[in-house]
């Protein structure tokens, strides 16, 4: 499914984020799982979208 992938961009762009910052390694790692969590739900929810409007 698509959803592993998501939560996969999501951790690369937060794990990218923190480290732009100077954020150490467990930083990183907290942005990494919180964005991948926050890229997960939003694609479910538009998954959910999309499936109720019959485009998928």
């Amino acid at each position: 499914m698509i959803y592993p992938v998501v939560f996969l961009l999501g951790g690369i762009f937060g794990w990218f984020r923190a480290a732009k910052r100077g954020g150490k390694l467990a930083d990183k790692l907290q942005y990494g799982v919180v964005f991948g969590m926050v890229f997960s739900i939003a694609a479910l929810f538009i998954a959910i979208i999309v499936g109720k409007l019959g485009l998928g």
